[in-house]
């Protein structure tokens, strides 16, 4: 891996009428950065690799992730908060402020924009995001929201994800502002499950909540 890739620096891109899906997309393509989530940590037993990249941005109040997926098998079954979403075809986040942070956030989010968060704590513990606060998070999702069994084909899909500083606890950003985290594509659901992650996970078997292989991020 380039020693470039192992930093992320994530640009502004100013207020944007975040009602208008396709003009942030489109911002976040010209002027947001963009990496792979290519790296197969199980590949013996997992080696199916399809096609994934996050592009990201934020303004002056919100995070925007957008995902893109290109794969051979679609799979939506849950359609309520907190439901096993990693199921289903997947892509996900996870974000820690700082290293020195004694929690971070976990989300996963389906094709159809079904949302699943958990707020880790280093002492192994885990907590279930409630719905209410989850629902400060705004997905669109190309595939539309309505639940579906697998199907079979070639398929290209996206997620936008906007996540609110405040939904992370940053309640009065002041840039260049340091994290560090992981994003990932998964199904456990499909006829060929796979997980992928941008940054390298060592682990015996898939898990995308490990700390220490979470990358650095700036945002500038």
């Amino acid at each position: 891996m380039n020693s470039n890739d192992k930093m992320l620096y994530v640009p502004t891109i100013g207020d944007l009428d975040i009602t208008n899906v396709d003009n942030v997309i489109n911002a976040l393509e010209e002027n947001g950065v963009r990496r792979p989530i290519d790296s197969l940590g199980w590949r013996d037993k997992y080696p199916y690799h399809p096609l994934t990249t996050f592009s990201m941005a934020h303004s002056a109040d919100t995070l925007f992730v957008d995902f893109f997926v290109r794969c051979n098998y679609l799979r939506a079954v849950n359609y309520k908060p907190n439901t096993p979403v990693y199921e289903d075809s997947c892509v996900g986040l996870c974000l820690q402020l700082s290293k020195d942070s004694k929690s971070y956030i976990s989300l996963m989010i389906n094709c159809i924009g079904t949302l699943s968060g958990k707020i880790h704590s280093t002492d192994g513990t885990t907590e279930v995001i409630p719905e209410e606060r989850l629902s400060a998070i705004t997905c669109y999702a190309s595939c539309g929201n309505r639940p579906f069994r697998e199907l079979e084909g070639l398929f290209t899909w996206n997620i936008l994800a906007e996540i609110p500083f405040k939904f992370l606890g940053i309640k009065s950003p002041e840039f260049p502002i340091e994290m560090k985290g992981n994003f990932f594509k998964c199904t456990s659901g499909t006829s060929q499950p796979h997980f992928l992650s941008w940054m390298p996970i060592d682990s015996p078997s898939p898990n995308f909540e490990l700390p220490d292989y979470f990358g650095k991020i700036t945002l500038e």
